[in-house]
Order: structure tokens, then sequence, then C-alpha cells
């Protein structure tokens, strides 16, 4: 069989309450002149998400294959099976609560085809309630956020953006072509069940030769409680999350790096953007309710990273820990702060 233009890759878990309406969203695609490959892979759901594929494979015509992971492994590896098994000559991730608009597909292949680009990037989606009773478009109100479409092969530019947040991280924001994910080896880091797209979409940006930035909508994002990256945690544990980043993240990044010569000529960028990705988990830290308990705090990370440092896994630990209690003084900080700029408006007015 001739592959497919396109490979959409879907990783899902108890997705039953949606599901159905973000593979029918699939068999409206404008796009009739070539096969669509949709790559269910269900994550040992324990609802009725395999049913519901299952029950969509007559209408797609053999272009629908579902396939199971052995245990509950998080969208990473979901998402790295897809691509494994994925024919089509570009991919596209949807999650299985969202929609792809009826054109979506037809729009971002034809750019992709016309620009001869290893990436479509798009600068907007619309966001639906839960209910699906309002939709919001947003636009990143940054440089790529423009009218028109932006072709870039520009390194230092993509560089400097990234420094800035120019680019949205999810992963439903880009068309890629997929000889350029394998030969990139741009798979996600498994072992980290959320925020996985943050480093994804950093390695993208580092190896696209070319890249076409587009205000073309293609995406509706369901804001439902129940989807994969918005699952509840305790304070400890997002700690613990946020710190795995970081520690994953920094080495995979900094390998990556090596294999590209611009950063050996201009090693400020190298360690601005290892800091500038540490910074954006670290903000994140600081987020969550500083409240933990310091033992609790130390002896979780120690439990969680000792293994990776060895004989220094005490001082990681203590220095998170001492992280924390800066965290907290610096929020009551912020809380003072706060009391006297009221305290002097009120001064002022009176």
């Amino acid at each position: 069989m001739n592959a497919p233009a396109v490979s959409v890759i879907i990783p899902v878990f108890n997705a039953e309450k949606y599901f159905a309406e973000c593979l029918d969203s699939l068999l409206n695609q404008t796009f009739q002149d070539f096969e669509v490959v949709v790559v269910v892979v269900d994550d040992c759901s324990t609802d009725s998400s395999v049913e519901i594929a299952e029950s969509f494979l007559e209408k797609f015509g053999g272009r629908l294959k579902i396939f199971d992971n052995e245990k509950n492994s998080g969208p990473s590896v979901s998402r790295n099976k897809g691509l494994n098994v994925a024919r089509g000559e570009y991919i596209f991730f949807l999650d299985a609560d969202d929609l792809i608009l009826p054109d979506g597909l037809e729009n971002l292949f034809n750019l992709a085809k016309t620009f001869d680009v290893d990436v479509v990037s798009c600068t907007g989606h619309y966001d639906l309630s839960d209910d699906g009773s309002e939709k919001i478009l947003r636009r990143l109100k940054r440089p790529t956020a423009t009218d028109e479409n932006i072709f870039e092969n520009n390194f230092e530019w993509r560089v400097e953006g990234l420094l800035v947040d120019n680019f949205y991280w999810a992963p439903w924001r880009r068309l890629s072509r997929r000889d350029f994910l394998l030969r990139n080896g741009l798979f996600f880091q498994e072992g980290l069940d959320n925020y996985e797209d943050l480093l994804w979409t950093f390695e993208i940006l580092l190896c696209a030769e070319k890249i076409l930035h587009t205000p073309l909508i293609a995406y509706v994002y369901r804001k439902s409680a129940g989807s994969l990256g918005r699952q509840e945690r305790t304070p400890l544990q997002d700690i613990n999350l946020f710190i795995n980043f970081i520690f994953q993240g920094i080495g995979r990044l900094d390998a990556l790096m090596n294999k590209i010569p611009f950063f050996e000529k201009n090693p400020n960028y190298r360690f601005e953007i290892l800091m500038h990705f540490a910074k954006r988990y670290f903000d994140l830290i600081y987020k969550v309710d500083p409240d933990v308990p310091q033992d609790e705090l130390y002896h979780s990370i120690k439990e969680e990273f000792g293994k990776n440092f060895g004989e220094y896994d005490v001082l990681f630990s203590v220095l998170c820990a001492l992280l924390n209690e800066y965290q907290k003084d610096l929020k009551n900080a912020e809380v003072r702060i706060k009391k006297l700029e009221k305290n002097l408006k009120q001064r002022e007015k009176s």
C-alpha cells in the first residue's frame, strides 16, 4: 500500500466522554486526495475508549489502527509508539478530547508541500469550554503571530525566539515531516507525564532546517478537567515532577546542542537555552503551595533522585529543601509588599 500523506496520532486514556467527537472531526475532513492514517494508542483505559475506537474501524475503511500499551505509561510512551508505527509523510498529534477543524489537515498539508518545510507551526487555536458552549480564539501576542505566514530558516532568530517564549509548546500546534522526526530522534521523553511538550518543542525548533509559522487556525482545544495534561497531584508530587523535568531535560538538551555547530561558535546561546529551560520549571516549582514540610520534601527528593547523584544525593536534597524555604520567604515578602502598597495608596487618597 502507498504511504498516506499524514498520520494522525492520538494518545488515549479514559477519554470516552469526547473521543467519538474527536474521531468524527477526522471523518469530516475535506482532504480527499490522500489517505489519513489515525493511530489510536490506548493507554490501558478502564472505560469504553477502546470500544469507541473499534466502532469507528469500518467508518475509516482500514485507515484506523489501534495499538495497546501493556501498562499505563503516559502520553509520551503512547505518542512514541504511534510515531514508530506511523507511515505518513507528515505527522500530526491530536488529543482524544480535542477536535480538528474540517479543513485543518488539508490546509496544513498544503502549506507544508507549498513551502517544502520540516514543520508547519500554528500560532493560534480555539479554546473550547468543557460543555462545548463557548469557543474562544487564542493567538500568540508575539512576533510569530502576524496575519501572514512566516517562512524561516534563520537559526539565530529561532533561538532568540525560544529565549523570549515566542512559540507555543503543545505538540498539536505542528504538522511535522516524519523522516525529519525519525532522522533526528525527536521522540518524547518517556517518564515525563506532563509538560513533556516543552522539551520536545525545544528540540523541534533546534533541529528543523525550515519552518513555516502560520496564523492558520486548525485546532480546537477542549479545556476539560480529565485531559491528559490536567491531572490532580499533591504539592509534593508537583515539586518532584518539575525537578525531574529539569534533571532529564537539561541533559537531553545539552546532548543535542553538542551536535549543533552553532552552539560551539555561540556558547552564550547554549548557556541561555539551558538556563531558560530550567527557569521555566523553577517558575512552576515556585507556584506550588510552599507549605510542604521541609523534612517530607527532603526525604521525597532523596528517595526519588538520590540514585542519580551518588555521594551528592544529600547535598541535592538539602539544596532543594532550602530552595523551598526561600520560596516561602519570597511569598511572604510579596504579601507584605502588597499590603504596604495598599496602605500607601489609601494614605495618598486621604
